[in-house]
């Protein structure tokens, strides 16, 4: 038996899980955590900008996804896009104030005031 071609066959056959994200939103594409782990599974793969357009489309939704604006201050953070990551976190800031989440907001605000002087 050639097992080389066997294991070469079972890899090949087992979806990643980015793949098993995607399929499961096909069946629910309106499920907030299933399309922010998918944001985290690009960003894994270092796509960023896929990452970043799952986790805007989480900000823009009603009402917007807290987390997703402190993980897109970050991911933007490392890419040294400062000026973008400052914006977010602070409608991120804003955000997660009216629906109550001060840890969020603290979280962010901290994250902000790291930036210091970063990007000028």
């Amino acid at each position: 038996m050639n097992y080389d071609y066997f294991l070469q066959e079972k890899r090949v056959s087992t979806p990643t899980r980015r793949e098993k994200f995607e399929a499961m939103l096909a069946t629910e594409p309106d499920d907030q955590f299933l399309r922010y782990a998918l944001a985290m599974e690009y960003e894994k793969e270092e796509e960023h900008e896929r990452s970043l357009e799952f986790l805007r489309g989480l900000m823009a939704d009603d009402p917007p996804h807290v987390p997703s604006f402190f993980m897109a201050g970050q991911h933007l953070t490392k890419q040294d896009r400062i000026a973008e990551a400052r914006d977010v976190l602070r409608v991120g800031i804003e955000q997660a104030r009216q629906q109550g989440n001060t840890h969020a907001a603290g979280e962010m605000s901290e994250f902000l005031a790291g930036l210091g002087s970063l990007g000028d």
